[in-house]
């Protein structure tokens, strides 16, 4: 059977997806190889949200065929969508797939490659060989993403992590930031029936896996395609067609009826989610992840900017005083709860004063962690367009300055847990400054170290550990002294 070496770029979903898209190929015989080593076909899981990244999945895509130069090179995801053209016009890829597309993936290369064959076998030469196949097969395997309304089901039945799996939930996103091409290469939002995700994870949790991720293009909207009355009996039925309405997630998301179901299935321990918009959070919300105690306390909250104005122009559909009393809920009814998030700095016409604006906002919150981004023009948005757009000396040193606001409150809600007990899973050995440590995260995603020489016998990956926070064995995380192990 022929290898296939497979390279990943990009967001969570896409890493759930190329596992899928690895086992289905498992299944079907093929032999997995690592990308930097000789294979029959190589196939790439796209990024397109920056100009960056649609480079790094051209540059990947090349390097496949500059490593074998007879081999398929299958370029798959959301390049594809947003850079059909570039993609059809590039001589280094020979198979293109785009999104809602993957799960066909082993049939679509099995019908590539009998069509290879054949026009192989009626070629005069070699040299001429493979030149007629369509890297669309006619059209078929990219489709226009923006007028479907079918969710990909894909299952997942292992990852390459052993203690932590990432469940996809939903696809798309109406939310059409100012800066973002995403909706474009994702389309409209498109959920994830309950019943196959409750499947899902069921197995999951059989398979020995205690904690699991929602994971997702926009999770806050999750169900809001979903008919109303028969959510209500128990039924995941979509009602939207196509692009006929763009639904908001705010009132109307089915995101904490599915949490309260995941939380019933036997074997899981730990739930956590994924990227959440603050207008999610409200007092009833609030309240309902409350009363879960399988659900980690721990919230990333999309921010982007701590500015009113800036806000306006990414067409984001919050203000800062809306986000602030979103993480005020969540600290009523959470004790200590790690709020994480991401900004942007140097959005076009972000000035001095409205920089001041969030810096002071970030000062207010204080996060456990934040993601700072300087911004990057993507083609094919509002935001590339716009006028006073920031230089990127600029740009360098407001992210530098935010980067140390990070730092020190990160360390700050560290140390928070000094002197104090923490529950840990534990997940992978490493050595660090000459010592070996199992590495685990607390329920609030904090990274903690436990002395492997000390604690070996009884210490395994998977395993949850309680004790105390001793100190720090550097800035990131935590020693535990162990107290007490359970299988």
């Amino acid at each position: 059977m022929k290898s296939v070496a497979l390279h990943n770029l990009g967001c969570k979903v896409n890493s759930y997806e190329i596992e899928v898209m690895q086992q289905m190929l498992q299944e079907k015989g093929y032999t997995i190889v690592p990308f930097d080593e000789i294979a029959d076909i190589y196939i790439v899981n796209t990024c397109t949200v920056t100009n960056i990244a649609d480079r790094k999945s051209r540059q990947m895509l090349h390097r496949a065929k500059q490593k074998n130069p007879a081999a398929l090179v299958v370029a798959v995801g959301c390049y594809v969508q947003t850079g059909r053209e570039d993609v059809e016009q590039d001589p280094c890829i020979d198979l293109a797939i785009g999104n809602n597309r993957k799960k066909d993936l082993a049939s679509i290369l099995e019908e590539y490659l009998r069509d290879l064959e054949q026009e192989d076998a009626v070629a005069e030469n070699a040299e001429n060989a493979g030149h007629g196949v369509d890297k669309t097969l006619h059209d078929t395997t990219v489709i226009d993403i923006n007028h479907t309304a079918e969710y990909e089901e894909m299952t997942l039945k292992q990852t390459a992590e052993h203690t932590r799996a990432y469940i996809k939930i939903q696809d798309g996103c109406n939310q059409f930031c100012s800066y973002c091409v995403i909706p474009y290469a994702r389309g409209r939002v498109r959920s994830r029936r309950a019943e196959d995700i409750i499947r899902e994870i069921t197995g999951m949790a059989k398979n020995g896996y205690r904690e699991i991720v929602l994971t997702g293009i926009h999770i806050s909207s999750y169900g809001i395609d979903f008919d109303e009355e028969a959510w209500k009996r128990g039924e995941s039925v979509s009602v939207l067609k196509e692009d006929e309405e763009r639904r908001d997630y705010s009132g109307s998301s089915k995101l904490i009826d599915l949490l309260e179901r995941i939380h019933d299935i036997e074997g899981i321990e730990r739930i956590r989610i994924g990227s959440l918009e603050p207008r999610i959070v409200t007092e009833e919300t609030a309240a309902r992840m409350a009363a879960l105690p399988k659900l980690c306390p721990h919230f990333h909250l999309s921010l982007q900017s701590g500015c009113d104005a800036t806000l306006r122009r990414m067409n984001r559909k919050y203000t800062s005083e809306e986000y602030a009393e979103s993480v005020a809920l969540l600290r009523k009814v959470f004790d200590h709860p790690a709020i994480t998030t991401d900004v942007i700095v140097g959005f076009p016409g972000e000035t001095e004063e409205e920089f001041a604006q969030t810096k002071e906002f970030l000062d207010r919150i204080q996060f456990f962690e934040m993601h700072i981004f300087k911004y990057s023009k993507r083609a094919g948005t509002r935001a590339a367009v716009m006028s006073h757009q920031v230089p990127d000396p600029v740009k360098t040193i407001r992210s530098g300055e935010l980067l140390a606001m990070e730092k020190e409150q990160s360390k700050r809600f560290r140390a928070h847990y000094l002197g104090r007990e923490a529950e840990v899973l534990l997940e992978e050995i490493k050595e660090l400054d000459g010592v070996e440590y199992l590495l685990g995260h607390t329920r609030d995603y904090v990274k903690v170290a436990v002395p492997l020489a000390e604690n070996g016998e009884k210490a395994v990956t998977n395993t949850v550990v309680r004790g105390t926070v001793e100190g720090f064995v550097n800035d990131e995380i935590l020693l535990l002294s162990p107290l007490e192990f359970s299988n």
